[in-house]
Formats: structure tokens, sequence, C-alpha cells
């Protein structure tokens, strides 16, 4: 049996390829806009310990985003891209790179939504430039703070029953 508590599965089908997926009890339309509206964003993006104190989204083909997060003892952490693809609420691509980037290289991050019954799983494919940027982001804890920020998000979507507006 799936619930709120799921955890995220993390599969890694390329030597450049990371997946990431997890399922959400709410319809697509609102986990999309969880992805994409600022408001919604700050309540859930990010490890236990984190926030974002600053989310730019220009939410158009070519537009940017941007991302401040803040952490403990003063973390400080900046990533930004540039929209490629928006396909309200099935598909969302996006480059990111980070300010104090360990690995080289752009990564190309593709957000799929698949809504059945009004539960929603969301896949994320991370395609990094490198194999050896893949395998660095391995040895982080990425996939525990994407599943603590995942939990997060979960309770966003049990307390957010609608949205304003049907377009992010």
């Amino acid at each position: 049996m799936t619930g709120v508590d799921d955890p995220i599965v993390v599969h890694t089908p390329g030597d450049r390829e990371i997946v990431l997926s997890r399922l959400f009890e709410a319809p697509a339309p609102l986990v999309f806009a969880a992805f994409t509206r600022p408001e919604l964003l700050v309540r859930w993006y990010g490890a236990r310990g984190w926030r974002l104190a600053e989310c730019d989204v220009d939410l158009r083909v070519g537009g940017r985003w941007r991302y401040v997060s803040l952490g403990p003892e003063g973390a400080r952490m900046v990533q930004a891209g540039v929209y490629r693809q928006i396909e309200p609420p099935h598909r969302l691509v996006c480059t990111e790179l980070f300010d104090d980037q360990s690995y080289p290289g752009e990564t190309l991050v593709s957000h799929e939504f698949h809504e059945v019954a009004g539960r929603t799983t969301v896949t994320t494919t991370l395609l990094y430039a490198t194999v050896q940027g893949r395998d660095t982001v391995l040895r982080y804890p990425m996939a525990r703070g994407v599943g603590q920020s995942y939990t997060r998000l979960a309770g966003l979507l049990r307390s957010t029953t609608t949205i304003r507006g049907e377009q992010p």
C-alpha cells in the first residue's frame, strides 16, 4: 500500500543519469503548481534544516529560475537555470547550475507528472554533463535531502486542496 510517507525511489539507468520518483496523494495540476509557484515552493523546497530565502520563477520557455537556500550554521546554496519545456501539468524541463558547484557543466532536469485516479507520480530525471558529475552527486546525501523535501511537499499537498487559477 502506498501513502503519504512513501519513500523516494532512486535509479541510475545510465552513466550520467539519476532518476528519482515518488507518488503523491494529489492531482497533477496541484503538484505541478507546487513545483512552479514561488508561494508554494517556499513552503516545501529543501531538506530538513534548509529553507528557500529567495525564489524567482519566470515560468516560460527561455525564462530563468533562481533559488537561494539557507541552511544550518549559516550555510547558503544558490542554484539557477533556464526553462526549456513547459507542458502543464505533465512536464517541466529546465537546466540547473549551482553557484558553488563541485562538478562540471549544467544539469538537465526533467520532471514528469503522471496522474492516475487523483494521485500523481513525479519522476525526475537528472542528466549530468559528465559521468564524474553524476558520480559526485551520488556521493552526496542528495536522495535523503530530496526525500525530506518531498515529505514536506506531501504535507503541503495534504493541506492545499485548491490552487488559485488553473494555469501556473
